[in-house]
């Protein structure tokens, strides 16, 4: 079996922070996503893992809701203060408010525990992609002039991969930054959620739609209430 992280491609093992307090899971994990390739390390509680990633530097993070000392919401926020690294939260309560706080806190998409391996494996697989995208040119945009995309004050520069607001840039999460580029590729087109889920986050099913919700409502902190509009019983556009 070839490794889900394309070895090949990347000049060095993905690094992966496991923090699970459940010694089983930790080793269990640690193993599984080690024989796909994945350089683990792991830690017991909340603190323990800021530390390690304040120390080291890691691809992506996998974080278990429930820890001792320091939970998983608060060390997603934590690491959100200085880093846009992905995130992928682990929820033993798939309908709970773990979830919500978990996606409001800056997580990029969760897994509910018990999680099969290959079900983890594509959840990181897609955040990964999402953390090296590079976009196709926009169809249409307000002024495609040198692959910077224009709306307002709004401005995206799809080559460069920054945005700006009246001309101050705005740091995006990976998961944030695509589902932004997937608006403006469509501007004042409606893009309904099961749309989204499907190219933003790769769900090859009828996904939580909570992910799309949580995300779009991040953006509309980061870059204006009024520049994503809500169309009721369909889905989101961004307005032109």
């Amino acid at each position: 079996m070839s490794s889900p992280t394309s070895p090949e491609a990347s000049p060095h093992p993905v690094r992966v922070l496991l923090v699970e307090d459940d010694d089983l899971m930790r080793g269990s994990f640690t193993v599984a996503l080690g024989r796909y390739g994945y350089e683990m390390t792991a830690a017991a509680d909340g603190l323990t893992g800021l530390e390690l990633f304040r120390d080291e530097v890691f691809d992506l993070l996998i974080l278990d809701v429930m820890l001792p000392g320091l939970d998983g919401i608060g060390l997603c926020r934590r690491v959100r203060e200085s880093s846009l690294v992905p995130v992928l939260m682990m929820s033993a309560r798939g309908d709970g408010l773990d979830v919500v706080a978990g996606l409001e806190a800056g997580a990029d998409d969760y897994v509910v525990k018990p999680v099969d391996t290959y079900v983890l494996v594509a959840r990181i697989r897609s955040l990964l992609r999402r953390a090296t995208y590079a976009p196709a040119p926009a169809p249409s945009s307000g002024a495609p002039e040198g692959g910077v995309l224009v709306f307002g004050d709004l401005a995206v520069d799809t080559a460069g991969m920054v945005v700006s607001v009246g001309g101050e840039p705005v740091a995006l999460t990976p998961t944030e930054l695509k589902l932004l580029l997937e608006f403006a590729a469509h501007p004042g087109v409606v893009l309904e959620r099961h749309t989204l889920l499907r190219n933003v986050w790769e769900y090859g099913w009828d996904g939580d739609s909570r992910v799309v919700d949580l995300c779009v409502q991040r953006l509309r902190r980061k870059l204006g209430r009024d520049r994503i509009e809500t169309v009721r019983g369909f889905g989101y556009k961004l307005r032109r």
